[in-house]
């Protein structure tokens, strides 16, 4: 067991390129924001974002800290077989969970550039409904579909990433059933934007359930018209107008993510 209070993690940011460390610096900051959104669960979940320029290497979490305390140089660089490229220097090795579902999702899909799985109660609970994502709240409607991946136990086999992969598809999101939610971007904001909407969508549509009231759903078209204003690339890349702002708040509420 690390005990980081006594541990000093040396700093990266003069022993990886220029992009890396800035996408380690953005994927801390995206961490810390989960954090402060009420999105994770512990040390569990996990975010990874893959290396600029390196093929096959993504950077994740080392297993063991919270997200509010990852810092940019404590994030783990591993290969798509699971082999740690470098790590930490925490003394946490990483989720094995963690490395199958992600190291699917950047081989299958490499106009992905961050993925994020969450476990919030909201998540859990829609993930657990036949009916899925229903479109009964503007941030639901962003999405002109998610993909639905059955529950198949931990996932700790190898053998569950082509079945994961092809769920996902196309989409930007996936509901993990009776598990969670996923979330990819072709940058680490789009990603977290995707998974706040996506997060907010499922809060509301378990209060709405909860009320044991009779559902009030738009009709198609205006789901449609919705969903075509607000896609990716449709107007601005998701995340680019937010994230700014969201690294304010961490300077201001989260400091010492940049070391």
């Amino acid at each position: 067991m690390s005990d980081l209070s006594s541990v000093q993690i040396g700093s990266m940011r003069e022993r990886v390129s220029r992009d890396e460390w800035d996408t380690r610096v953005n994927l801390a900051a995206c961490y810390r924001l989960v954090h402060h959104y009420g999105m994770d669960d512990l040390v569990y979940n996990h975010i990874s974002a893959r290396v600029p320029g390196e093929e096959g290497h993504f950077l994740i979490n080392a297993y063991g800290m919270t997200y509010d305390e990852i810092t940019a140089s404590s994030l783990v660089k591993i290969d798509f077989d699971g082999n740690v490229v470098q790590d930490s220097g925490t003394g946490y090795g990483i989720n094995h969970a963690g490395f199958v579902i992600h190291s699917a999702v950047h081989r299958g899909r490499p106009d992905v550039a961050c993925v994020i799985h969450t476990h919030t109660p909201a998540g859990m609970a829609v993930s657990a409904m036949k009916c899925g994502l229903l479109p009964l709240t503007q941030n639901a409607m962003f999405f002109s579909g998610v993909g639905y991946h059955g529950y198949e136990g931990p996932a700790v086999d190898l053998d569950e990433q082509k079945r994961l992969v092809s769920d996902l598809g196309n989409h930007e999101a996936m509901i993990l059933c009776n598990h969670g939610l996923l979330a990819v971007g072709r940058t680490i904001p789009e990603a977290f934007i995707t998974m706040y909407w996506l997060e907010r969508a499922c809060q509301a549509q378990a209060l709405a359930a909860a009320s044991g009231k009779e559902l009030n759903q738009p009709g198609e078209e205006v789901v449609r018209t919705t969903n075509e204003r607000y896609k990716p690339g449709q107007r601005r890349r998701i995340g680019e107008l937010e994230w700014t702002g969201l690294l304010r708040l961490l300077e201001r509420r989260y400091p010492g993510f940049r070391e």
